[in-house]
């Protein structure tokens, strides 16, 4: 069997309703520059939208026929023990030239009920916010039920939203739960659970591509929304130069930052998951094994659990996003 190696995989773009052309170009995303695209799925095991890889001898395969053959080797142990073929982190790039519907996104429990699916545990990694860029992110205050549909048919939803003012490099986490809204103006990364439920609670009242108001949730959210998460999820640090910076630690995921200015070795063998990178500035090598693999801004690198030893090397800077699991394993130890 042949040596693994650092994936690539054909992005998934989508057009929206509210997306723009910065992530064709400025990110290196191949489609029309004319058209709307609001969402670059980088990584995803969604059915129906499964990535494809595309470098070296598996281009052409899907995420899950790779996990298939290679099992572990690919996610790591504990990760194919509770998740078998099914790649447990959807990857996106995210452009919105407007604001985004408020929604909510379920729990694991109430996602496993209600679709047979996982929940939507997510984070935000700002690229650009334009000059007054809000995320709504939260409630100002803890809620009640009564009061929230009060305000949602009386189209004053809006007001009851705890808004940040993002700049690039800002972190936003978002668990199951928390009512929240990209704005317009903004360009980020979304690391998730896979996951593709999602409640919309309001919409703008603007209409959809087919010139209907699109289809609210309100039932469905009244039921998933923690009525008690208020205040900022911002998270703000700096980087250090070659230096791992943790962002966001939870059950779901781990992400960290890199900002590389030179090499810098790093080693997997405690962590029992595969490695994601994702170049969101400049360009950077991959050496493994016996091999390289280069990422440019814009691209996004799976790493398999298997190539435990790497060696980064900026070409001649890059900013890099590195995101696994956090085994249980690790958890007890």
């Amino acid at each position: 069997m042949h040596e693994l190696y650092p994936l690539k995989f054909e992005p998934i773009l989508k057009e929206k309703v509210w997306g723009g052309n910065s992530l064709v170009l400025e990110y290196g995303k191949k489609a029309d520059p004319s058209k709307l695209i609001g969402e670059s799925w980088e990584i995803s095991a969604v059915a129906d939208h499964l990535s494809v890889v595309s470098n070296g001898f598996l281009a052409g395969n899907n995420i899950e026929e790779i996990i298939e053959v290679y099992m572990s080797d690919i996610t790591g142990e504990a990760v194919y023990e509770k998740f078998g073929i099914e790649f447990p982190l959807l990857i996106k790039f995210i452009e919105a030239s407007s604001d985004l519907s408020v929604q909510v996104h379920p729990d694991d429990r109430i996602a496993k009920d209600k679709h047979n699916a996982y929940g939507k545990t997510e984070m935000w990694y700002i690229l650009k916010a334009l000059p007054g860029s809000k995320i709504y992110t939260g409630f100002k205050e803890p809620l009640t039920e009564e009061k929230l549909r009060e305000a949602i048919y009386a189209d004053r939803l809006p007001e009851l939203l705890n808004i940040e003012y993002p700049q690039p490099g800002d972190v936003f986490f978002t668990p199951a739960g928390r009512v929240h809204a990209i704005g317009g103006g903004i360009t980020l990364v979304e690391i998730q659970q896979t996951s593709d439920i999602t409640y919309r609670i309001f919409d703008w009242n603007r209409t959809g591509q087919d010139g209907k108001p699109r289809e609210l949730h309100v039932e469905y959210a009244i039921d998933a929304i923690d009525y008690n998460a208020t205040g900022s999820a911002l998270i703000r640090k700096e980087p250090v130069p070659d230096k791992t910076i943790n962002l966001v630690t939870c059950d779901y995921f781990v992400t960290n930052i890199i900002h590389l200015t030179g090499v810098l070795r790093k080693d997997y063998n405690l962590i029992d998951s595969f490695v994601i990178y994702i170049c969101t500035e400049g360009k950077f090598s991959v050496h493994f094994g016996s091999g390289t693999e280069t990422a440019v801004k814009g691209e996004t690198l799976l790493v398999p659990a298997a190539i435990t030893d790497v060696i980064l090397e900026a070409q001649p800077e890059a900013v890099i996003l590195e995101v696994f699991i956090k085994s249980q394993k690790i958890n007890e130890s």
